[in-house]
């Protein structure tokens, strides 16, 4: 069976910039996407970050991978939508 949700991480660190992306993200999803907020203040958030190769936030993965926007800086929405972002799973 195929998975039908993709899955959309969001690593904040509840600044203004992070706040204005993670509603920017919600905006685009579409109902295939389980969007989740990551808080950095968290241990495991942030040795999730690190795994991950996330430098700075905010960050965005979807579906494990690291968007290619957010391995240097800044979040581009164009590139979260090529990475699927909004884009509903049949």
């Amino acid at each position: 069976m195929v998975d039908k949700t993709r899955k959309i991480e969001i690593f904040s660190a509840d600044c203004p910039v992070c706040q204005d992306v993670i509603q920017q993200v919600k905006d685009v999803s579409c109902p295939s996407c389980d969007i989740t907020v990551l808080d950095m203040k968290g241990t495991d958030v942030q040795k999730r970050a690190a795994d991950l190769g996330i430098r700075s936030v905010p960050a965005v993965v979807i579906d494990g991978k690291l968007a290619d926007c957010c391995s240097s800086r800044g979040v581009d929405l164009n590139v979260l939508r090529s990475a699927g972002l909004g884009q509903q799973i049949v």
